[in-house]
């Protein structure tokens, strides 16, 4: 039985861990900041919704949920509640 093994997607972005290739882009702790203040200014009240994604973007929100120290569900909610509210701007 193997334990933790890797699909070829988590492989690549191990060894792009290991090949040294991600850049920290800093400011952790002020983006932290923003998102607990967002977070707790929409979680006032809230509802339940079911959201279906695709599995990319699932994974990727879970990555940068853990390097901002908060929960996905939280960072979804505060992308959401920002775009909404016109604090984040659609590209294009």
């Amino acid at each position: 039985m193997e334990i933790n093994k890797l699909d070829a997607y988590e492989q690549s972005i191990s060894d792009s861990l290991d090949n040294d290739e991600w850049v920290s882009k800093g400011h952790l702790s002020d983006q932290k900041d923003i998102f607990r203040k967002i977070a707790k200014q929409s979680m006032a009240k809230t509802r339940r919704i079911t959201l279906r994604v695709t599995e990319q973007d699932y994974e990727l929100a879970h990555v940068k949920a853990i390097k901002a120290g908060i929960p996905y569900q939280t960072l979804i909610s505060s992308i959401l509640h920002r775009y909404l509210t016109g604090q984040l701007k659609e590209v294009g």
